[in-house]
């Protein structure tokens, strides 16, 4: 079956960013018909050119938008410099973590809301990322509940610092979690050279999860490894879960 092209638009822009010292490129999705006139949701990805290029998010979205499955909704993907760079910002430990949280809170998410109609609510604000990607977009949603209510995860890294923000989260009931997990990830081979369990954490994750009030939450396994083969097709259940 022939791949049509998107309707809507993708485009890319920059922010210089005070917190992390340099400037950022963005990618940004516009669905079909966009206009000034209206107001949307937005989906905030860590790790945009993979979730642009190997989850082909804006055609996914746009399909569901076309079949009326999802809210309309811009996609704003902050692509990583390097491999080292990435670690640096996303992971829970990273000497770069918690300035790349305030930059989502306090630079990226005003530079959008100033340059597109979106709706100013934190329900309508969504972030998304897979392994440290999703990590670091959990931690901005527990730190900035208010702002970002929507939390999509595929495959997050957990340590001892993730879960124990979960613990003291403030305020979990404003928060709604998408989190999967493959069944094969138990021998992960990692940026930094090492091979790791993925399933046991994310399990624990699970439970510390379920141990908290938070607003929704959507778990599941799928039967695949740490690849975006399997992330790519999972997208459809996890907008249609959030963004409906």
């Amino acid at each position: 079956m022939a791949r049509r092209s998107i309707q809507g638009l993708v485009s890319e822009n920059k922010i210089v960013s005070q917190e992390l010292n340099e400037e950022i490129s963005l990618l940004i999705y516009t669905p079909p018909n966009y206009t000034p006139l209206q107001t949307y949701d937005i989906l905030i990805c860590q790790d945009g050119n993979d979730y642009f290029q190997l989850g082909r998010i804006p055609r996914q979205v746009e399909e569901l938008i076309e079949e009326s499955e999802i809210r309309e909704t811009i996609i704003v993907g902050v692509p990583y410099p390097s491999v080292d760079e990435r670690r640096r910002r996303y992971h829970p430990n990273g000497e770069k973590v918690e300035a790349y949280i305030r930059f989502l809170a306090n630079e990226l998410l005003p530079f959008i809301e100033k340059t597109y109609p979106t709706h100013q609510l934190a329900s309508a604000r969504t972030l998304a990322g897979d392994s440290l990607a999703a990590t670091v977009s959990l931690l901005a949603a527990l730190r900035y509940p208010s702002l970002f209510g929507q939390v999509m995860m595929h495959s997050p890294f957990v340590n001892d610092t993730v879960l124990r923000e979960i613990e003291t989260c403030k305020k979990p009931e404003e928060i709604v979690l998408y989190h999967v997990i493959g069944k094969k990830e138990t021998a992960v081979k990692t940026t930094d050279g090492q091979v790791i369990d993925f399933v046991t954490p994310n399990k624990k994750l699970f439970k510390a999860i379920k141990e908290r009030s938070f607003a929704a939450y959507t778990y599941d396994e799928f039967d695949g490894d740490h690849t975006w083969t399997y992330w790519q097709k999972d997208l459809p259940k996890g907008l249609t879960t959030l963004l409906s």
